[in-house]
């Protein structure tokens, strides 16, 4: 876009206009303790699942439990349709962890990371 275009908007305003516009995935990551598995994964396919799942801008997700390269660790994939709708559902501080209320016991580490999609 040329600067015309923006009504007098300069270079790093599109580029975080275009940011806030981009879908973006999420990926967060939670280690649990063994001994809590069986509780801990029916209630994030619900709980959890449910949390993204109600949220306007939500576009998918998808589960992922534990392999034997990663014994205690699950993944939520989460793809929003953009910045905006990511930050209505965690807060301003959407580059952190959303763990629902009750879950919090099961959480021993977790990660989260974020990316802009190809679109």
């Amino acid at each position: 876009m040329r600067q015309s275009e923006t009504s007098g908007r300069g270079h790093s305003d599109i580029a975080g206009l275009a940011c806030l516009m981009a879908s973006i995935v999420r990926i967060f990551r939670v280690r649990v303790p063994a001994a809590l598995h069986a509780e801990f994964e029916p209630l994030f396919q619900s709980t959890s699942v449910n949390a993204v799942r109600d949220q306007d801008g939500f576009l998918s997700v998808t589960i992922g439990k534990p392999t034997k390269h990663a014994p205690d660790e699950y993944v939520m994939v989460s793809t929003w349709k953009d910045e905006r709708s990511l930050i209505a559902f965690a807060g301003e501080d959407w580059n952190q962890a959303h763990i629902p209320p009750g879950m919090e016991k099961y959480v021993e580490a977790c990660w989260v990371h974020h990316y802009e999609a190809f679109d």
